[in-house]
């Protein structure tokens, strides 16, 4: 086992910062930076662009060449050891004979999962694993989800108004935050594999759930929850899967006004996840995950947050809160059923908070219970 230096942090931070250039683009595949250091220099470095592309340690060797010969390799992610799209990444980093290989996390694919460690430790090339894990964890929430349970990274971005309220008695909620506030969004959209919201959602507010970027790499799947469709074959969402190629799921539990056959001819694909009536968010979740859905960022209302919540399938909360006051008639965050004991309530950990134009930003992951 390798000891690392202070330079180890040093110049893995930068692979970090390599890696971020695949924030929007990567997916399926995780966001992965590569840097080669020989005599305290950089000979070469790279970053996991797109999937089917070459991975981050593929690109720094490129331009090491020879230099990479006695080298140090700093990577954020084990390097691959299995034949996917391409080969695997440990081989070209064996082949490169480096002196050190300095690695953040190791890989939680099962087909990797420390067999690349440990076939360069066999080859008696030193390597240290863990080097700011922690960092390199949280730029992958949603690959290492998906990977060790099988279920992608659960955000849920809700905006409200200071007393917590997200919209008017009557429906209307556009728009309770601000332009920098809503341009923020867009950030979390783009760095999604897939946008979830519900029917009452797309019935109040007819909304396209697409990212409006300049430049925007692509476009996120975009899921409806509408357990008896109820979906307009006219809504914008669908609407947007035909001008802007960006895909429409529709999940449901039955079609008891025979509409499955209309929104599939226009352009939505439906999946049957019925639970007592209702979508199953479980199995919907763990379909997301199937198709290589890393991250998901829910825009819902009451409804759909409520039954993610209380079926605790949210992993973090990015809460909006403008400097407004809506009343105790506004419609609140959640609907869940009526808690009675302070122990049923749902405890949370602020992860950050920040000034966004005239809102506060807060987000927090719910702390779970002890067992």
């Amino acid at each position: 086992m390798g000891v690392p230096t202070n330079q180890d942090f040093q110049w893995m931070a930068h692979a970090l910062r390599l890696a971020e250039q695949g924030l929007y683009t990567t997916t399926p595949n995780p966001r992965v930076g590569c840097v080669i250091v020989k005599n305290n220099q950089i000979v070469g470095e790279g970053a996991h662009l797109k999937a089917g592309e070459p991975h981050a340690e593929v690109h720094a060797l490129r331009q090491a060449g020879t230099r990479a010969q006695g080298a140090d390799i700093y990577v954020t992610l084990e390097p691959c050891s299995h034949f996917g799209k391409t080969p695997p990444c440990v081989d070209a980093v064996i082949a490169a004979k480096p002196k050190r290989v300095i690695i953040a996390v190791q890989d939680p694919n099962p087909q990797v999962a420390g067999r690349s460690v440990a076939a360069l430790r066999d080859l008696g090339i030193e390597v240290v694993v863990g080097v700011m894990e922690h960092e390199a964890r949280a730029q992958n929430p949603g690959f290492i989800s998906r990977m060790t349970r099988g279920l992608p990274y659960v955000r849920s971005k809700i905006a409200a108004s200071l007393d917590g309220r997200t919209a008017l008695n009557n429906g209307r909620s556009q728009w309770i935050t601000g332009e920098p506030a809503r341009l923020d969004v867009q950030h979390w959209r783009a760095r999604s594999c897939a946008i979830v919201t519900g029917i009452g959602t797309v019935l109040a507010d007819n909304p396209s759930m697409t990212v409006r970027m300049v430049n925007a790499a692509r476009q996120p799947l975009r899921v409806i929850v509408d357990s008896h469709l109820q979906t307009p074959p006219g809504c914008k969402m669908l609407e947007a899967a035909t001008l802007q190629h960006s895909p429409v799921l529709i999940a449901y539990a039955e079609d008891r006004n025979q509409r499955a056959d209309a929104l599939s001819a226009a352009g939505a694909e439906l999946i049957c996840l019925p639970d007592a009536g209702r979508v199953d968010l479980s199995a919907l979740l763990a379909s997301l995950a199937q198709r290589g859905m890393n991250e998901v960022l829910v825009e819902a209302g009451q409804g759909l947050n409520g039954a993610l919540l209380h079926a605790r399938l949210v992993d973090e909360f990015i809460f909006y809160y403008a400097p407004k006051l809506m009343g105790a008639d506004a419609k609140a965050m959640f609907a869940i059923p009526e808690l009675t004991e302070m122990r049923q309530v749902t405890d949370l950990q602020i992860l950050d908070v920040r000034q966004v134009g005239c809102d506060l930003r807060l987000r927090a992951k719910p702390v779970k219970a002890a067992t």
